[in-house]
């Protein structure tokens, strides 16, 4: 079959591109911004692309049209194929009836943490040599890329709850139909197409509408509005972990910090000890939640939480960017503010808060590009999730897709002195260089590119003299 991908530079579907060419079909396809890294990693497998929606790449005369939720009426080539009724299919439905269908699907869903999830899970069914099949919506340092086609009869998948298409405003998780489905957490978020937290709730509850019986979801005790999804009608067995009498994250040892080591109990019961170099609460609980899915499929508790010692993150979470005259420059995907909040907690716990009056300081470098933030939902949210960073430098662009509706500034005003906006990224850059000392911690956070600050940042860095870099006058 050859198939045509409109939008094929987006992680899900360069991913889907992949597991399709690797399943044995042609692809071509086209996006908007044919740019590397996705364009080359795309390319190096074969697959054709072309700049922008072009109405003669309907010559092409594909099988199939596969569309992604990036295009929406309008579009010519899109307006060209139903004009001409060629056939088209969404991404995720794609995905389900081609790629899933026949295997044992493990989807890991919620606000946050379901690319690092579904990261930990697939290791943990890798490292039990299951030889898994994945699409995460990120690149798990263990493997390198974001999708894998195998012969498993397991596939991993991180389960979005954003749109499918322009013609199918059903989540893309309904098309996957999972056996295993993990449920991390729920809160607002995609205001540009939920208009409230119920809205998303009803689209979970069209998730867990297509689990079998003979399934198992695993969700977070914690969370009121996932108890409130499966109040509306559950018919599969639940575990539920971050509270007593499921699934829990204890000290192993009196004397050993639980961020580097932790025990795993399941209904009261010790079933094994997580040794590893990940912080945070939020990552103890993706850890619950993947041990938990793992054990779904036949891998031993203990053996997952030994496991995830060898367990490398993912591209783009608290990853080292460089560290230059003793500033260290981090990039993340955090974009809303409950990820803000928890990504700025898990440093400090990594760089603590400082000994002899002196204090570790964190610069915050953040760019609020998400659609949702762009509608300005959660500006009123910014300052609280920024609290415990010393410095914060924002980033809203005047012009352009990724401009802000609001002002910056006055969103991070009750903050006081401590932050400042920028809507130029050279004179973010020299403001950060200005401030930035020696023991100093940068925290980049974006859901995009942001401009190339972070080698902006390393290389002003490394050429600033080194007397002034030392705060020596």
């Amino acid at each position: 079959m050859h198939i045509h991908i409109l939008g094929i530079c987006g992680t899900f579907m360069g991913g889907l591109a992949v597991l399709a060419r690797s399943a044995g079909h042609k692809v071509t396809g086209c996006d908007a911004g044919v740019y590397p890294p996705m364009s080359t990693q795309l390319e190096a497998q074969g697959i054709g692309l072309i700049e922008g929606y072009g109405v003669e790449q309907v010559d092409l005369k594909p099988d199939l049209f596969v569309i992604g939720n990036v295009v929406s009426r309008g579009n010519p080539l899109m307006e060209a194929i139903l004009d001409r009724g060629l056939p088209y299919m969404s991404g995720p439905q794609w995905l389900g009836e081609h790629v899933l269908n026949g295997k044992w699907v493990l989807a890991v869903a919620g606000t946050h943490g379901k690319t690092t999830t579904s990261s930990m899970l697939t290791w943990l069914l890798e490292d039990a040599g299951m030889n898994p099949g994945f699409l995460i919506g990120g690149v798990p340092l263990n493997f390198g890329v974001s999708a894998r086609l195998t012969d498993s009869s397991f596939f991993v998948i991180e389960a979005d709850e954003y749109d499918t298409a322009f013609f199918d405003k059903r989540s893309k998780f309904v098309h996957y139909r999972p056996r295993t489905a993990v449920l991390n957490n729920l809160e607002f978020d995609h205001a540009d197409i939920f208009p409230d937290l119920a809205a998303i709730e009803t689209q979970f509850h069209h998730l867990v509408r297509t689990i079998p019986g003979i399934g198992r979801i695993v969700t977070n005790g914690r969370e009121a509005a996932l108890e409130r999804v499966l109040t509306r009608g559950c018919w599969s067995e639940v575990e539920r972990f971050g509270v007593e009498g499921g699934w829990q994250a204890l000290a192993a040892e009196d004397g050993v910090p639980v961020d580097e080591q932790f025990a795993v109990y399941q209904q009261g019961e010790r079933v094994g000890v997580v040794d590893w170099q990940v912080q945070g609460e939020h990552n103890r609980m993706n850890a619950l939640a993947a041990i938990a899915a793992a054990r779904h499929v036949g891998v031993p508790p203990a053996q997952a939480a030994q496991s995830l010692a060898g367990f490398r993150n993912v591209k783009r979470r608290m990853e080292v960017r460089g560290s230059v005259d003793g500033v260290t420059v981090y990039d993340d995907f955090a974009h809303h503010p409950t990820a803000i909040d928890t990504t700025i907690a898990g440093l400090r716990t990594r760089v603590g808060r400082g000994e002899h009056g002196k204090r570790t300081r964190i610069l915050a470098v953040l760019e609020p590009r998400s659609n949702t933030m762009k509608l300005g939902v959660m500006k009123a949210q910014l300052p609280a999730s920024l609290a415990d960073a010393d410095l914060v430098f924002g980033y809203g662009a005047l012009s352009g897709r990724d401009a802000l509706g609001w002002d910056l500034a006055e969103a991070l005003a009750p903050l006081g002195d401590k932050a400042r906006a920028f809507n130029d990224i050279d004179a973010l850059v020299k403001a950060v260089l200005d401030a930035a000392q020696p023991g100093d911690h940068v925290l980049v956070m974006s859901n995009g590119g942001f401009g190339g600050v972070h080698q902006k940042l390393l290389d002003a860095l490394s050429t600033r003299p080194a007397v002034l870099a030392r705060g020596v006058a």
